[in-house]
């Protein structure tokens, strides 16, 4: 008699641990699975992040004047490096610049190389479809650039058949196939001017500034201008994710508080020596 009570004594402290230790793993659990929710809702987006580590990354070409491009001592300059430390200023961070080539630049953004990319970068339709675009800081002209003494390219429609040169994913190069020309890939506003000047290519397109810039430099440059067209607005681009879409407010704001105050103007006369920051 004595067996048996002891046994259900036992049974029933068995009984017991085991519910007390189950209802332990249940709870230990449900704590696991808060802490993983609360994890997941507070993860920082790409500006906070930007914020966190006191640096905002920016890809650039640095061989594009007046936009980005290196002065007599070396140092990095133009019109988006300015505009680009002055967004960081506005994050309250430092601008690290990453100069690479264009054709690496968007694909760097999209990758998450670069926070934003600060180059001069046209706005169109099938590049909003990869990118969240800023408000436009630039409107621009582009222009038909031959050498100075061809005279049977006086406008974009006679670019068929001809052969022109520009970096391969540029507007300037979908812009020249469009008119059916063939497109000889290049790295450098340079390397475009050589292949034009010597005869190896009929034509480039590019942005007016550019041109007029490169002309003040090299004023016995072996090149023209035949014809203008209206460009794209220029935009800053970053990645195309709810994660940036704080960041991409955020330079909205910094650019619409310069449009106000008139820095970016100031920026654009200095680098243009005209104000191209307004549509006309």
């Amino acid at each position: 008699m004595k067996k048996n009570l002891l046994f259900k004594v036992l049974a029933l402290v068995l009984s017991l641990s085991l519910v007390f230790a189950l209802a332990a793993c249940a709870s230990e659990g449900s704590k696991t699975g808060d802490s993983s929710q609360t994890a997941g809702a507070g993860e920082k987006d790409l500006l906070a992040r930007i914020r966190e580590k006191g640096e905002i990354v920016i890809g650039t070409e640095g061989s594009w004047s007046p936009w980005t491009y290196h002065d007599e001592n070396g140092e990095l300059v133009g019109l988006d490096i300015e505009i680009g430390k002055l967004i960081a200023e506005g994050l309250g961070v430092k601008a690290r610049f990453e100069e690479t080539n264009w054709d690496a630049i968007l694909a760097g953004v999209q990758g998450g190389r670069f926070d934003i990319a600060c180059n001069g970068v046209g706005y169109t339709e099938e590049r909003a479809q990869s990118f969240h675009f800023s408000t436009p800081y630039v409107y621009t002209h582009n222009v038909l650039v031959v050498r100075a003494d061809n005279n049977k390219i006086t406008s974009f429609q006679d670019l068929a058949g001809k052969a022109t040169a520009n970096t391969a994913s540029s507007t300037y190069a979908a812009i020249a196939e469009s008119y059916g020309a063939t497109v000889t890939p290049v790295d450098t506003l340079t390397d475009t001017i050589e292949l034009v000047s010597t005869g190896r290519v009929d034509a480039t397109i590019n942005a007016q500034v550019s041109i007029e810039d490169y002309l003040k430099a090299n004023p016995d440059a072996n090149i023209k201008v035949v014809a203008i067209a209206d460009g794209d607005p220029v935009c800053y681009p970053v990645q195309k994710s709810d994660d940036a879409l704080s960041l991409i407010e955020e330079v909205n704001r910094i650019l619409e508080e310069a449009r106000q105050n008139g820095k970016l103007a100031e920026i654009s006369n200095k680098y243009f020596g005209l104000d191209l920051t307004k549509k006309n």
